[in-house]
């Protein structure tokens, strides 16, 4: 039965065969700078890529003093060093002891003093980035007409809004050509007063992407009157031309995700915004209305045909108590009077008259009460009940006892 060793065991004999190979011991590797992260402890963790393969490495920060620059993405270097396998992870990788730019990392250092060369300048001054305006109508795109760029940005168009109008200038983005390609297609997308550019590509290398690192790009870039969006490679590729523009996007699919607004969500925004709209036009519609039933009842109260029509009723109401009063006043006056008139009708003269009795004046016609009213010889006139009688007083005889009639 053959031997069975530990996971150990197994990256303990790898890991001497490495050491035991001179030829890995010190090596020197050319290759591409991807996924460079500079960990807090001052290690560099970083890997090492061609067309066909990648090499994970690291430079510990002892080793650091090997370095004359900034690692960075996209960089052609020369990493010197050993290959070891980390026995934990049974894992190797490239220890590195030295860095230097690969004859082709002239281009990062060409990059390096155009950069600086334009940003004294001022071509990167916030001043002069033009806002990308929210709803943007016209979106222009300076890019190859057969790369996934454009394909990413019509579809991310048609899905966020089907209305929006995108205008294609296809521009040649690497190799002979394309700067003067690019150039034009800015200029000739800025003369269209459209309401936003986007001017990129998508990923490679740093040689396929240096059209976007050359200064007559950034120079149309940054007297273009149109906004631009500059989407040049992925999220790790930095150009020239992401300084200039007025906005950067990591990706074309972003960029397309900041020009193209969201018809959908404005739908539903502006759905939100009308029910509330609605809602409040009811509660003040609700409130309007009761307030105009106040004021009509109110104007009812005060309507004046129906204050006539209550002061009507209130004199209607005042005559018939005055009415009923005088009534009650003239019968009461009534009764008094047929009382006052029984009793004057009971002492009239006439009425004693009648009943025998006479009503007797002196010649100056005064009432002759008494028998001293008169003396012998004196005439007087009876009234009786069909005539009167004149006479003359023969003799008085006065009566005894007898007091005022």
């Amino acid at each position: 039965m053959a031997s069975i060793y530990s996971v150990s065991q197994v990256n303990s004999y790898i890991k001497n065969m490495f050491a035991q190979d001179f030829a890995l011991s010190r090596i020197s590797v050319r290759g591409e700078v991807s996924n460079c992260k500079y960990h807090t402890s001052g290690h560099i963790y970083f890997t090492l890529k061609d067309r066909t393969g990648t090499l994970a490495a690291v430079m510990f920060a002892s080793q650091r003093r090997g370095l004359s620059f900034q690692l960075r993405e996209g960089q052609q270097v020369v990493v010197t060093g050993a290959v070891d396998v980390y026995e934990r992870d049974g894992k190797y990788q490239l220890y590195a002891r030295q860095i230097e730019l690969d004859g082709r990392g002239d281009l990062f250092e060409k990059f390096q003093k155009l950069r600086d060369e334009l940003e004294e300048m001022g071509m990167f001054a916030a001043e002069y980035k033009q806002p990308i305006p929210k709803y943007a109508a016209k979106i222009g795109v300076v890019t190859a007409s057969t790369g996934a760029a454009i394909q990413d940005i019509r579809n991310i168009a048609a899905r966020r809004n089907p209305f929006v109008q995108l205008i294609l200038y296809p521009a040649l983005v690497q190799g002979d050509g394309a700067v003067s390609s690019i150039v034009k297609g800015i200029q000739v997308l800025d003369s269209m007063n459209l309401d936003v550019l986007i001017v990129g590509r998508g990923g490679g290398s740093i040689e396929d992407l240096w059209a976007f690192n050359e200064e007559p790009v950034a120079r149309a870039i940054f007297e273009c009157r149109t906004p631009i969006i500059s989407a040049v490679g992925h999220e790790t590729d930095v150009t020239i031309a992401d300084y200039v523009a007025d906005l950067r996007a990591p990706t074309p699919s972003a960029a397309a995700e900041l020009a193209v607004f969201d018809y959908r969500q404005f739908e539903e925004q502006r759905s939100v915004y009308q029910a509330a709209i609605t809602r409040a036009m009811n509660r003040q519609l609700e409130r309007r209305r009761f307030q105009t039933e106040q004021y009509r009842l109110r104007l009812k109260l005060h309507d004046p045909e129906r204050q006539i029509r209550e002061g009507r009723q209130r004199l209607l109401s005042a005559q018939e108590q005055m009415e009923a009063v005088m009534e009650r006043k003239l019968l009461e006056a009534r009764h008094r009077l047929a009382i006052a008139g029984g009793r004057l009708h009971g002492l009239s003269p006439l009425e004693k008259i009648s009943r025998g009795f006479g009503f007797i004046t002196d010649k100056n016609n005064r009432r002759v009460e008494t028998v001293e009213a008169v003396k012998p010889g004196d005439s007087i006139s009876v009234q009786i009940t069909d005539g009167r009688i004149m006479a003359q007083v023969k003799e008085i005889e006065p009566v005894k006892g007898a007091g005022q009639p």
